[in-house]
């Protein structure tokens, strides 16, 4: 086996165990069984246990004294700190890009974006709403962008993948609560007021919107974790938060 074979199992080990985990297979506190794993994921215990080291690194699994991971649960506060992280560092992100001046390129691409997500919301009745979760994670990767910086793009990035941390993190399942039509449409509005003021370069103006921003997620997470109870195996990772 090259060492592309075994970059690619590795990635798919990664992949596959982060889907598991967040879409509740396993309860948190339990224990993680690499055998059954490896053959279920189809890979040797190698680059699962790769992919464990990845995910403790990430805070998804936690390791056991006796060996071996078991899945992290998180409080209530964990998940807002994270969320209220990432508007921080997405904040910084825009004020930076406002500052600095951000990629021309960067900016059609942000615009062109937004232009889709007004597609994808604009009959009430018929929203292509898996066409909105896709272009809200890319707009706010190009947010991540735009600074032109990798040390803000890749912090960006590593806090994105705590749980419930990243933009889309509440979007799904969101389509079982009543208003979401209005959620999306607030969100879709500070987008745009994001992207207004990085291009007339007001880094203070951007910097606070996207915290703003942060916190509609807040607001949803509120919302989400009182809600029906089906959405906790609809919206990933949220079947690991506990109250306690």
């Amino acid at each position: 086996m090259g060492d592309n074979d075994r970059i690619t199992q590795v990635e798919k080990a990664i992949v596959g165990l982060r889907g598991l985990v967040m879409s509740g297979e396993f309860d948190a506190g339990s224990r993680l069984p690499e055998v059954a794993l490896a053959e279920r994921l189809g890979i040797s215990r190698t680059p699962l246990r790769q992919a464990m080291d990845r995910l403790v690194a990430e805070g998804l699994l936690e390791r056991i004294e006796s060996g071996g991971c078991r899945v992290a649960s998180f409080h209530l506060d964990d998940v807002n700190d994270a969320i209220e992280l990432r508007g921080v560092i997405e904040g910084t992100a825009a004020r930076l890009a406002a500052e600095r001046g951000a990629d021309p390129a960067g900016l059609a691409e942000a615009r062109s974006l937004l232009d889709a997500i007004d597609g994808a919301v604009a009959e009430p009745g018929e929203i292509d709403f898996d066409l909105y979760v896709r272009l809200n994670a890319r707009f706010h990767e190009v947010l991540a962008r735009l600074a032109g910086s990798d040390v803000i793009q890749r912090e960006v990035e590593r806090i994105c993948r705590l749980p419930l941390a990243s933009p889309s993190a509440f979007l799904r399942g969101q389509e079982l609560v009543p208003d979401f039509m209005a959620s999306l449409i607030r969100a879709q509005g500070q987008h745009r007021a994001i992207l207004e003021a990085i291009e007339a370069r007001e880094g203070a103006r951007a910097e606070a919107l996207v915290r703003e921003h942060a916190r509609l997620a807040r607001q949803n997470f509120a919302f989400l974790k009182d809600a029906d109870p089906r959405l906790a195996t609809r919206v990933p990772g949220l079947s690991l938060v506990t109250a306690n």
